[in-house]
């Protein structure tokens, strides 16, 4: 197979969507944020990059708590307006239904069909980006998104964001069962 070079790039595929949630000065803020990732099992941790210019960033370092919201394909506008405008000049508060868990510091948005409840261990300077390291407290998932075998990927329905092309996608098909591909 033949390659360009395109020089360092993130290219990573795919990205989810999520929508990272604090409190920033006595009201909800929700980011949309497309670098992210579990990093570890036990404890559960996830790594989230957050600009130093954000809104939420202020917040979830004030508080020590954030919220990691996962969004279906049908939340597309509203997270994208979430990208688009800081809320340093858009009240974002007023956007979903926010409920609180048991940190009661971290806004959760009932709308999503996963919510992520963590608690600040680590933040790092990366250059461009605040590496942003949380335990995860606590999970909530919708009760529609989870069938006898657990949670499924074709209720939960992720946002996806394509870095090359700007643009937002949902989940194809299954090409085949983890563990068990390999094995042929």
């Amino acid at each position: 197979m033949e390659k360009q070079k395109l020089g360092p790039q993130p290219l990573l595929y795919p990205l989810p969507v999520v929508l990272v949630g604090a409190n920033v000065d006595g009201k909800a803020n929700f980011q949309a944020v497309s670098w992210c990732g579990i990093v570890s099992y036990a404890p559960p941790i996830i790594a989230v990059g957050l600009n130093h210019e954000r809104y939420t960033l202020k917040g979830l370092l004030e508080q020590q708590t954030f919220s990691v919201n996962v969004p279906s394909t049908a939340m597309a506008a509203d997270v994208d307006y979430c990208g688009i405008h800081s809320g340093k000049e858009v009240d974002k508060s007023q956007l979903f239904e926010v409920s609180y868990g048991s940190l009661k510091t971290a806004p959760l948005i009932s709308e999503c069909p996963i919510n992520l409840e963590c608690k600040l261990l680590d933040s790092r300077n990366l250059g461009s980006h605040m590496l942003i390291l949380g335990e995860i407290v606590e999970t909530y998932i919708s009760s529609l998104c989870v069938t006898d075998t657990g949670p499924d990927i074709n209720r939960i329905k992720p946002l996806l964001f394509s870095i090359g092309s700007m643009a937002y996608h949902g989940v194809g098909e299954e090409i085949g069962k983890a563990y068990t591909l390999g094995k042929k």
